[in-house]
């Protein structure tokens, strides 16, 4: 079994908050279980990033409307746990931050056509794509009904809501921004007036799942406005508690604190 899981956050290459902790640790111990599980995410400008070695893997060219960008996929030389996969997207993710920009509607998307359509060049496809939060909330819908992919949609798609307070929504002037889709299914886009990208996974997604049990719970009063939706489709919900890399968050070794410390007793 292949997992590729698409990403807006991996640790140690991005990371705002508990999504990369999580992408970051649950390929690697996928791997150590024998499921071959890679991560693809945008390249960003940051320190780290910028000094990685990369090797081509991938190049092309995608269109959002009107707007033109080359595009171009890497893998780090440095190995990893697990396969990392990186999108340069020039003008859209060269930049030190990761979110808060004016045109995140276009650079998440732009990212999502870019993993699409690299997806669409692999012979061997994965068994399961696996994404997480609002900024790759359209893979999904993609997948299933725009024309250009009609080829991955028995594909079966996992999503998981790490933060279902940022849904990412925006208004309809940016649909031109979408590849060609049957009309008829808009309704999977829409909530409450709006694009929103997190309905849409929730929507179009073959299972969906929460950062543990008690979050979903949490969520079907307490989801920014998606309480409803969330009741409609909660036969594919599942909440699946997160996990910790314990080889990183170790208060005996982390260096990171005034003074490490364990539960054992000292001698």
């Amino acid at each position: 079994m292949e997992i590729l899981n698409v990403s807006a956050e991996c640790f140690p290459l991005a990371k705002v908050g508990g999504l990369a902790d999580v992408v970051g640790a649950l390929p690697k111990y996928q791997q150590k279980e024998g499921v071959h599980s890679k991560v693809i995410m945008p390249l960003y400008g940051n320190d780290f990033m910028k000094n990685l070695h990369l090797n081509l893997e991938y190049k092309n060219h995608l269109t959002l409307g009107k707007l033109h960008y080359d595009f171009k996929i890497f893998t780090p030389e440095e190995p990893f746990d697990f396969p990392v996969f990186m999108v340069q997207i020039p003008g859209l993710f060269d930049r030190p931050e990761i979110y808060s920009y004016d045109d995140d509607v276009e650079r998440f998307l732009a990212f999502q056509l870019a993993v699409l359509d690299w997806l669409l060049s692999l012979d061997k496809k994965p068994s399961i794509v696996h994404s997480h939060d609002h900024q790759t909330g359209f893979i999904s819908f993609l997948m299933s009904h725009a024309a250009g992919y009609e080829s991955l949609k028995e594909i079966p798609t996992v999503f998981t809501i790490h933060n279902a307070q940022y849904q990412g929504q925006f208004g309809y002037d940016k649909l031109r921004y979408f590849p060609e889709f049957d009309l008829k299914k808009m309704g999977l886009i829409d909530w409450d007036g709006a694009i929103n990208p997190l309905a849409t996974a929730i929507k179009c997604s073959w299972r969906v799942t929460t950062v543990s049990p008690g979050y979903l719970e949490e969520l079907k009063s307490n989801a920014n406005g998606l309480e409803q939706l969330i009741d409609q489709e909660s036969e594919k919900f599942s909440g699946i508690l997160n996990g910790i890399d314990t080889r990183v968050w170790n208060p005996e070794t982390d260096k990171h604190l005034v003074k490490n410390y364990s539960n054992k007793a000292s001698k």
